[in-house]
């Protein structure tokens, strides 16, 4: 096989590959390292490319492969979103406040997939602390859209789906706050996927909103997302919002069959104002071949859809500001200079450290909190995600998968949207409420708008069934056979 070749195999094939000795974790290591050397200076995916590491990790799981000791995950170069923390590598979050950060120990993801035998490419872009829904606001570069350089690829986990679909790796790790994993592989044409909170531990994510922040999974398939998911997910007591809740073999609940399943489609969704035509035109489409496939698709309703946008840039903004208050220059990362006491430094420390879109939502969440306006504003949120979660737990009683758009646009271009905040919330507008409720959801491509841009179909389960979430989204996968198409990098 050539080096391009090698870059183009999904987890599964070269999980077969590497056990029957077809390739080596070194050949295919190399072959995805110099793939990064071509196209990264296009793409701007990477912060951090760990070679040194990766090869001796591919070398230490092809001698576990042949001992027959081998992980899941043997010899599988993955990339990871640099807000995890890994142990001995630098952890930036994209940001200056923590330019040289280097975490003395690994986040449970990496020690998972450590155990696994996956083996490390480097440290991913995206907006910084997480904050972003088009990879713009990093402090180091802009990631680009493999698919038109010109555009976005989504956030803030984007260059985690930009290198994923310019096969600068095999697999991926983002997290997801307001929809950061589904809204970019929306955006990058591949599969995103949002656990339940709990289902995954968030020992060792740097923070931005605990009360949503979840890790996923982005690759190139549901399958390999089910892969994935099998090696990081199930209980961290380490972690208090951990659920010990036993963790099935995600790959075995696979199966291209979707009769007797039944996809409730939210009114609200598709009255949204703004929403591409060529979107609701795919999403129409996909609706159709699941039916044709033997599934019910119903109208269901959830009625206080218009309310959750506002909710979350309350709760999340409100979350940012007392997790990001550690960030002050006195025990690591930056530290303004020559400053004239504790208090300026602080202050110098935190005006130079942050970007322009931390400093928003740290000066909104801190006024929501503060005193005489917590009750009009962070409580009446809280009631608010209260109402939303009661929604979908009416609605999954009528129905077993919610449908929706993953995005109501296609990949906008680079700049389009920076001058106006509040647009480019409206980005997450389809993918927030389920951070909101804490159900799982998932971003598989449906289709591509005139000019080749891709467009993502999202999938929510109740809470704790990415089983059924994946079977939904691996049937579809199978029925609309969406993947011919490949980026122009």
């Amino acid at each position: 096989m050539t080096e391009g070749d090698l870059c183009e195999l999904s987890i599964s094939a070269a999980q077969k590959m590497l056990r029957c000795g077809e390739i080596s974790a070194v050949e295919l290591t190399n072959a995805v390292l110099e793939r990064i050397r071509s196209k990264e200076p296009e793409i701007n995916a990477f912060i951090t490319i760990t070679e040194d590491l990766a090869r001796k990790q591919a070398q230490q799981a092809d001698k576990t492969i042949a001992e027959g000791s081998a992980g899941p995950l043997a010899g599988i170069p993955m990339a990871i979103k640099d807000l995890i923390c890994t142990k001995g590598v630098a952890t930036t979050c994209a940001s200056r406040i923590l330019e040289g950060f280097i975490p003395p120990y690994d986040a449970t993801v990496m020690e998972r997939l450590n155990a696994a035998g996956a083996v490390m490419l480097g440290k991913l872009n995206m907006d910084e602390f997480a904050m972003g829904s088009s990879n713009e606001n990093s402090a180091f570069k802009i990631t680009r859209n493999p698919w038109d350089l010109s555009r976005i690829p989504g956030g803030s986990s984007g260059a985690s789906a930009a290198a994923v679909a310019a096969d600068l790796c095999l697999g991926a790790l983002g997290s997801d706050t307001g929809g950061s994993i589904r809204q970019p592989a929306a955006h990058c044409g591949v599969v995103g996927l949002k656990p339940t909170y709990g289902r995954v531990s968030r020992f060792g994510l740097v923070a931005f909103a605990s009360s949503l922040d979840q890790i996923g999974p982005l690759a190139g398939n549901v399958e390999d997302a089910a892969i994935i998911l099998s090696v990081i997910a199930g209980y961290d007591p380490r972690d208090a919002t951990s659920v010990d809740k036993a963790v099935p073999d995600y790959r075995t609940c696979l199966a291209a069959d979707v009769k007797g399943l039944k996809f409730g489609i939210p009114a609200e969704y598709l009255e949204t104002e703004g929403m591409d035509p060529a979107v609701k035109a795919a999403f129409e489409k996909a609706t159709e071949t699941l039916v044709r496939a033997g599934a019910q698709c119903i109208e269901i309703s959830l009625p206080h859809t218009d309310h959750a946008l506002p909710a979350y840039y309350l709760i999340a903004p409100a979350e940012a500001s007392s997790n990001l208050a550690r960030y002050d220059g006195v025990k690591y990362g930056f530290r303004a200079p020559d400053a004239d006491g504790l208090k300026q430094m602080y202050a110098l420390t935190r005006s130079g450290g942050f970007g322009p879109e931390v400093k928003r939502r740290v000066l909104l969440g801190t006024y929501a909190l503060s005193a005489g306006y917590y009750d009009a504003y962070y409580k009446k949120a809280s009631q608010i995600r209260t109402l939303i979660q009661r929604d979908f737990a009416a609605a999954f009683e009528k129905c077993d998968i919610i449908l929706s758009p993953t995005a109501p646009t296609a990949a906008f271009e680079i700049g389009e949207k920076t001058d106006d905040p509040l647009q480019m919330y409206l980005s997450d507008i389809f993918t927030l409420s389920a951070n909101l409720a804490g159900i799982p959801g998932i971003s598989v491509p449906c289709g591509f708008t005139e000019n080749n841009l891709p467009i993502g179909l999202q999938m929510m389960g109740n809470h704790f069934a990415e089983d059924s979430l994946l079977k939904a989204a691996y049937a579809y996968e199978q029925q609309a056979g969406i993947y011919e198409k490949k980026p122009v990098i």
